[in-house]
């Protein structure tokens, strides 16, 4: 039996990419396949170059509504019972799809192969590839503590059955951050079964369209601590928050903690006594801070460490 596979990508203003997403789903060496974009209101030339792949694709358009929101009517609008979801800055390898359904036919009962995935940073340097995430972490994989870790690969690596996507009511639509791992995490709790299959076969591109805002800033990290206390609600309820992950939870708390002193010290030192109040023993990884740091805190706590942090900071400029 031939699996049909849905590509589904989402565009909002990425004219300069649009097109190598959409040939590079089109050139899948996989045969059963759809090309589904939904445009979501792009006000640059998107529309005109989604046009201009004709009937091979299929195509809609409407206000901008958000990324969530397009990726649910792709959702509505497939008609595969596999979805490859990409985003349009983003582009796949041509033997993706091949792969990754050669390895779901030895593993029948999976809802996600996740595979990694290879970063492209573009650059005033030019361009730059870096390694497969997961590359040097060999399974079984602990798929909470990688979620904790943020080290799950990014969207366009993983392929989904999709009624898997269908049982969880599909991508949250209030959610402006970090929505692929809210969907990941979301799996997981309704206990949908993820493969791993080591071959990459998706470039998420690295690029900045521009300064980001504080605000933003803010908002990316409010979404990933609220992300963190849902992990730990379900597996403290579920009686799986075993002493790693419990640490690998407090640790990436207090990073994020360190990244947020430098413009909001007030609401890092929250986030950082938090951590304190969980862990009255906690101590920060060598992953996360140096060894000068880590015997500050112990001496002078958080706020005193990122003090004199900052200091020295400035004076090695």
């Amino acid at each position: 039996m031939n699996l049909k596979v849905s590509i589904l990508i989402p565009c909002y203003n990425t004219d300069r990419w649009i097109a190598q997403a959409i040939e590079s789903a089109l050139r899948q060496t996989y045969p059963h396949k759809e090309v589904i974009v939904v445009d979501d209101g792009s006000t640059d030339s998107s529309l005109e170059i989604i046009k201009g792949f004709s009937d091979k694709i299929r195509w809609e358009t409407g206000p901008n509504r958000g990324g969530n929101v397009a990726r649910n009517r792709l959702l509505e609008l497939s008609t595969g019972e596999w979805l490859q979801y990409l985003d349009a800055d983003d582009y796949l390898l041509p033997d993706k799809l091949d792969k990754q359904i050669q390895f779901l036919r030895h593993h029948p009962n999976v809802d996600v192969i996740y595979s990694p995935h290879i970063t492209e940073e573009l650059s005033e340097d030019g361009i730059r590839h870096t390694p497969p995430a997961l590359s040097d972490l060999p399974p079984p994989h602990d798929l909470w503590l990688l979620a904790i870790q943020w080290r799950l690969p990014q969207t366009g690596g993983l392929l989904f059955r999709k009624q898997a996507l269908v049982d969880i009511n599909g991508w949250r639509e209030d959610l402006k951050h970090c929505q692929d791992y809210d969907l990941y995490v979301r799996l997981l709790r309704a206990n949908k079964r993820f493969a791993y299959f080591n071959q990459a076969g998706a470039v998420y591109r690295w690029w900045c369209s521009g300064t980001v805002t504080r605000r933003k800033i803010a908002e990316i990290y409010r979404d990933r601590l609220s992300i963190q206390d849902a992990i730990e609600a379900h597996l403290s309820a579920s009686g799986q928050l075993t002493p790693i992950r419990k640490d690998a939870l407090n640790q990436a708390r207090f990073e994020y903690a360190r990244r947020i002193y430098s413009w909001d010290k007030q609401w890092a030192a929250q986030v950082a006594s938090a951590v304190k109040q969980k862990d009255p023993h906690f101590e920060p990884s060598n992953q996360i801070a140096p060894g000068f740091y880590r015997q500050l805190y112990k001496t002078i706590g958080f706020s005193g460490a990122e003090y004199v942090a900052e200091v020295k900071r400035k004076v090695w400029k």
